[in-house]
């Protein structure tokens, strides 16, 4: 039997002092996540969807969350197999298509910059990518293809 490990978290409607729901273009989309013994973040909806744009929303939460499992994925993997990372730097890209008043995720590309060291195995770096997709429990939950586009540089030799 699989082992089960739970979140918990709470996400509070800061945005009701505007007088509620009265209608779509009235409320605000302010909110807070938190997460007990962390920081508070503020959130709200894409400005597309009438939101704040100088506050996170859960497009970026999703993207970030993508990119964020794979960098750990891999960098574990690297350290594993004697492959020496000493820059990771990503820049992932997100498409939702909209229709009917709604949206969905069709793709992410991961856009990973890396750097290794002089002795490192380059072949062995670009091969860990695909393991640290397998492996990313987010990329595996989510229904549209996440992709990755890695480039890796070796670092001069000391």
């Amino acid at each position: 039997m699989p082992k089960r490990h739970e979140y918990h978290g709470r996400v509070v409607w800061t945005g009701a002092g505007r007088g509620g729901t009265t209608s779509y273009e009235a409320y605000s989309r302010a909110h807070r996540i938190e997460v007990a013994g962390k920081p508070p973040i503020e959130g709200s909806a894409d400005p597309l969807f009438r939101g704040d744009d100088t506050r996170w929303n859960p497009e970026d939460f999703l993207l970030a969350a993508l990119s964020a499992c794979h960098m750990l994925w891999y960098l574990h993997l690297c350290a594993e197999a004697g492959v020496v990372v000493t820059a990771y730097e990503d820049a992932p890209i997100g498409v939702m298509e909209l229709s009917k008043g709604t949206g969905q995720f069709v793709e992410v590309v991961l856009q990973p910059q890396i750097t290794i060291t002089a002795d490192s195995d380059a072949a062995t770096a670009e091969a860990l990518h695909e393991q640290a997709h397998a492996n990313c429990f987010i990329a595996r939950s989510v229904n549209f293809p996440v992709r990755h586009q890695a480039v890796i540089e070796r670092a001069a030799p000391a």
